[in-house]
């Protein structure tokens, strides 16, 4: 019989849920029965069908900051979201809650404030999210990924602890994404990865000079649900998936080189294994801005080559990937002394001292 009792909640990309799953085993481990709290319809709700731990769904709503007809029944769906989870909170009767972010944690975290039951959160980006934003006067702790945060937030809460990841993801067998993609080991292989839902434009580029890549690389393209290209099914040396999850870790040890977004948990990720690595992150008109910090903050640190989408060419691309393979050693080195491997630890540390209090 577990001792205690965790309720983990995220949701709405997967940057709100792999981190929940990057903790599991390890509270597991420490003696916590876990619950899953996330949207009723949400992707956390499919992804968490894959493991062992019971699932509850709530309301929801976003709050956005443009005009929208929802802006005006959104509120209800809150205000229901936290009815509901004042009574699963009874029911369940956790010893903490794990909140990784989304607007569907708003009104469970603030439930269980008011319920006086622990919370701990963790906010990937540099600055704070706008959920996360309304959670952290509820939260006991918040866990961050880049001390730069830690100014945006209350003095004594914030502690810098990096991103979870799967272990699993450290297990891959190269010869085995090789195979799954077809390949051989006669070049390498560069991994594009456009976010849990893809990324247009990224897709489009690095289509537009794929017959320069495949000269020298081999490419598999993780382009999003509903952006695969068939003109382009049964290219020698590329392959393109809507989305992987169980043969992620073999095409991660697989890869050389990896384009991606610079969603905070990706990036932290691709530090964790040392992957040589072209940044593109989100304009400042598709987004609050939070990617190019995080980008910003990595190419600082001599992990990552950044290429802002603005400034993105079939030119610039092909510099970028050429730039980043004569130098991968030097990004290499870099992140192994970056320390990325060990956020499951202490945050799962924090989360025990939060419980003993």
């Amino acid at each position: 019989m577990a001792e205690k009792r965790i309720i983990l909640t995220g949701g709405g990309t997967m940057g709100h849920v792999t981190p929940n799953i990057a903790l599991m085993p390890e509270l597991k481990k420490r003696g916590y029965e876990i619950f899953y709290i996330g949207s009723k319809d949400g992707m956390e709700k499919e992804i968490m069908s894959n493991f062992d731990v019971p699932y509850y769904g709530i309301s929801s709503g976003k709050l956005r900051r443009y005009f929208d007809v929802k802006n005006f029944t959104d509120p209800f769906r809150i205000l229901k979201g936290y009815n509901e989870s004042k009574k699963l909170l009874k029911e369940i009767n956790p010893d903490v809650v794990f909140s990784k972010g989304g607007f569907v944690t708003v009104p469970l975290v603030r439930a269980a404030t008011k319920k006086h039951i622990p919370c701990v959160l963790h906010e990937s980006d540099m600055s704070p999210g706008l959920a996360n934003r309304l959670c952290i006067k509820s939260a006991d702790v918040i866990c961050t990924n880049f001390p730069e945060t830690v100014k945006h937030l209350p003095e004594g809460k914030a502690q810098v602890t990096g991103s979870p990841i799967r272990q699993e993801l450290f297990e891959g067998d190269k010869k085995a994404g090789l195979d799954f993609c077809g390949f051989d080991d006669s070049k390498p292989v560069i991994m594009i990865i456009g976010g849990s839902l893809g990324s247009v434009r990224v897709n489009e580029a690095v289509r537009a000079i794929l017959p320069e890549l495949l000269k020298d690389y081999q490419v598999v393209h993780l382009c999003g649900k509903e952006k695969l290209d068939e003109s382009l099914v049964g290219t020698k040396g590329y392959v393109q998936f809507e989305y992987i999850q169980k043969e992620l870790k073999d095409l991660m040890k697989a890869a050389d080189m990896v384009i991606s977004r610079a969603g905070a948990n990706a990036i932290c990720e691709l530090a964790a294994l040392g992957k040589p690595n072209i940044l593109i992150p989100l304009s400042l008109e598709a987004s609050r801005g939070d990617q190019i910090l995080n980008a910003e903050s990595f190419e600082r640190q001599g992990y990552s080559y950044l290429l802002r989408e603005e400034d993105m060419t079939d030119e610039t691309l092909l510099t970028a990937v050429r730039t980043t393979w004569e130098k991968k050693d030097e990004y290499v080195e870099a992140m192994k002394k970056g320390g990325h491997g060990d956020a499951v630890k202490k945050i799962a540390d924090i989360i025990d001292s939060v419980c003993k209090k």
